[in-house]
């Protein structure tokens, strides 16, 4: 290559990062800050559910008010993360901006009353929202470019609202197509994300700290610690079991979903019925662990993903009982997303796995809580990476296996019925052409 090629390229490429500097900073101000809103008020409704418990006989009354506003002014944005996928796969008449303030009231009403829900939902839609009307005032945006601005509001949201810049960037590559990523995507993406996750800290919006203690390495330079092959061996197994819990919820969620949809034709009792479930199964077991994000809790007994990473902090079948409301909350048409609650389910297997085979409970909470993840959304590499940013880069290889094992383990289903197989998972030579997940 010549010195004037070398010289263009170089050219090219400053052009490049400028050009989507310009781009992207606008659409991580804006969605780290409504990260920020987001996370403060999800914070505050689940505080003021924890003091006032006979909030959650509510819940039926709240999801029919959540379903019947989206039957009158949503039908367009209802489908959540599938609109936004579709969007970027193929960009057409945009993400109206009203998805943003709906699907945050939505989320916040169903925490508020306990539905049993995530966040990263909202902070996608959100994320796609706001990308969406910003690339709608660029009037010099090509279709290509659109595409991408769309791609790095969905890695704005999840970076904030999880703290990890870099997996987000990578969860909005990799979310969209099964076996490959849009590497020309990647650094406007990081920027977006990257700057979501300093908007966020900059409000003064900090994230929950989770702590594996196990093999940690004796000297800080090493980068992983000492193999431990019996670990290594459970790991490898637990992912198999991380990745048919994932494919477990997958297969439950759209299964209530559609039994939802062709049984009860109004929209708003829909959700009123799911709401009911959810109670009658919280009676049945006699705790209300199980409701909301699930993340922490005031009381100390309570099963939590916290407490997950100790000793004795859930039972053997906490993951269960998660999974069964979260899939019935979310799939009746309540609001929020279920990253959340796929970390509590995957974290509180990882402690009976560790339970029952004598291996550290915080490792293994910590490789549950990234591997179903991974398998619920097929993003192995984002949910490799997220467990690095969390939990440190001396796990790197167990969390690598468990990753990709349970990535493996839970077949062509997931999480997101727009998400596109483009690869056979274990066949690579499998159809070029992309189709969507079943």
């Amino acid at each position: 290559m010549t010195v004037p090629q070398r010289l263009a390229d170089f050219g090219q490429a400053i052009r490049f990062t400028a050009k989507w500097l310009l781009l992207t900073g606008p659409v991580g101000i804006l969605v780290g800050s409504a990260c920020a809103l987001f996370l403060w008020m999800l914070d505050a409704a689940t505080n003021i559910r924890h003091g006032n418990m006979w909030l959650i006989w509510l819940l039926p009354v709240a999801g029919a008010a959540i379903g019947w506003v989206y039957h009158r002014f949503g039908t367009t944005v209802a489908s959540g993360n599938n609109l936004v996928i579709d969007e970027i796969h193929e960009p057409g008449g945009g993400i109206p901006v009203r998805m943003a303030p709906m699907i945050l009231i939505g989320t916040i009403v169903t925490h508020l009353f306990g539905g049993s829900a995530g966040r990263e939902g909202t902070a996608v839609q959100i994320g796609g929202s706001i990308a969406s009307g910003i690339g709608s005032m660029v009037p010099w945006i090509s279709r290509k470019d659109l595409r991408v601005l769309l791609m790095t509001g969905v890695a704005a949201g999840f970076g904030g609202v999880f703290g990890t810049p870099v997996a987000g960037a990578v969860f909005a590559l990799e979310v969209l197509l099964i076996g490959r990523l849009d590497h020309a995507a990647m650094l406007p993406c990081l920027m977006a994300s990257l700057i979501a996750d300093q908007t966020c800290l900059a409000w003064g919006i900090g994230h929950t700290a989770y702590h594996i203690a196990a093999l940690m390495p004796n000297e800080l330079h090493q980068h992983l610690a000492v193999i431990d092959v019996r670990i290594l061996t459970v790991t490898l197994i637990a992912g198999a079991g991380f990745g048919m819990i994932s494919c477990l919820f997958s297969e439950l969620a759209h299964h209530i979903q559609q039994l939802f949809r062709t049984h009860i034709r109004i929209p708003a009792l829909r959700p009123l019925i799911g709401g009911c479930l959810v109670l009658i199964l919280t009676l049945s077991l006699g705790t209300t662990d199980y409701l909301g994000l699930g993340v922490q809790s005031s009381d100390s007994n309570a099963v939590t993903i916290v407490s997950c990473f100790r000793e004795g902090g859930a039972t053997h079948w906490s993951w269960l009982w998660k999974l069964l409301l979260t899939a019935i909350t979310v799939s009746s048409g309540f609001k929020g997303g279920e990253v959340t609650p796929l970390f509590f389910i995957g974290a509180a297997a990882g402690n009976s796995v560790a339970t029952m085979t004598g291996t550290p409970v915080d490792l293994m909470a910590g490789l549950g809580f990234v591997a179903v993840f991974a398998g619920a959304t097929n993003t192995p590499l984002a949910c490799t990476v997220m467990g690095i940013e969390l939990f440190g880069g001396q796990y790197t290889l167990y969390l690598c296996i468990a990753c990709f094992v349970a990535y493996l383990c839970s077949g062509h289903s997931g999480i997101y019925a727009s998400q596109r197989l483009r690869n056979a998972k274990t066949e690579s030579d499998a159809s070029s052409e992309s189709r969507k997940l079943k």
